[in-house]
């Protein structure tokens, strides 16, 4: 299961109610911040969530309204030394602008008491563990090379105790293994097979996350049967033009997209100032029933709701 975090759900200024663009996104021991917008360290502090282990920051493109809150991040943790270390996942052209902002406005010294890791972002997977994988897929928008991110959980098979005992398998390392898909040899002799104490595989959570985009036909595929979809809405339908011309798409669209992919349940960020929340909920819930407007601080936990 994924926790989110919403940080900042505003497009291109922040309004009253809502800052600009940052996610945070929980699992077991990792936190993964995505997108950093102006205010964003206020955010998590109001938040409640801290500090603690945030050094994983994925950038979703590098316009403004995404990267600037990275400067006063970075600015309190070489300060404060909360923490030593920060790895800014983004693209190329994304990283460049960053670099530029840290280290040459920022963190102006030869000797940073905070360690940075820029690393480029291409598409495929980007870590994994024995129970998640983090992915990275392209995205249209202004601009060359911006990125969308799947969190997606492993397949797993209960490991069913009743069986093992009635098998005569110790608690221990033999149970590890068996648990692997390794088969264990017995003190007897005996040699036990993995699905012999192994359940029926069963699917594990899948998040989408996309931040700005132009299009939404590229997205079907990897937004396929998603327990939760989380893409921007900074338009309506009534300004489909605008929204193409500027390079994001309408309330309607994600709608459709969602519709379209089978997802379970879409949930709608980086809107306008120039739209009240209820009319961007109705024009997508008239397509895609199953349809949340974010609001900042809004937490949200993504199990798999399907099996």
């Amino acid at each position: 299961m994924f926790e989110v975090v919403f940080l900042g759900t505003s497009a291109s200024a922040p309004s009253i109610q809502r800052g600009l663009s940052a996610n945070m996104v929980l699992y077991r021991e990792y936190r993964f911040l995505i997108d950093c917008g102006e205010g964003t360290q206020r955010q998590i502090l109001r938040s409640g969530l801290g500090f603690k282990r945030l050094n994983k920051i994925l950038l979703t493109h590098g316009h403004l309204d995404h990267i600037l809150g990275l400067g006063g991040l970075a600015s309190t943790f070489s300060r404060w030394e909360a923490i030593d270390s920060m790895e800014i996942y983004g693209s190329r052209s994304t990283l460049s602008r960053v670099k530029d902002l840290l280290l040459k406005v920022v963190l102006r010294t030869d000797k940073l008491t905070l360690k940075l890791k820029f690393i480029p972002l291409k598409p495929g997977l980007i870590l994994q563990d024995n129970t998640f994988q983090l992915s990275a897929f392209p995205v249209t928008h202004r601009g060359a090379d911006c990125y969308g991110f799947l969190f997606k959980e492993k397949v797993r098979r209960p490991f069913l105790n009743d069986k093992a005992a009635a098998l005569g398998v110790p608690i221990g390392p033999e149970r590890r293994r068996l648990v692997a898909g390794k088969a264990v040899t017995l003190a007897d002799g005996r040699i036990i097979q993995p699905d012999e104490v192994l359940g029926p595989a069963i699917p594990g959570a899948k998040l989408v996350f996309v931040g700005d985009t132009g299009h939404t036909n590229d997205l079907v595929e990897v937004a396929q049967n998603a327990d939760a979809l989380i893409i921007e809405a900074t338009y309506l339908e009534a300004e489909a033009d605008m929204a193409r011309r500027f390079g994001h798409i309408t309330a309607a669209q994600a709608a459709r997209l969602a519709r379209e992919a089978n997802v379970y349940r879409l949930y709608l960020t980086h809107l306008s100032r120039r739209y009240h929340e209820q009319d961007v909920l109705n024009e997508a819930q008239t397509i895609f029933p199953n349809t949340v407007v974010a609001r900042d601080f809004d937490r949200i936990k993504v199990a798999r709701e399907r099996l």
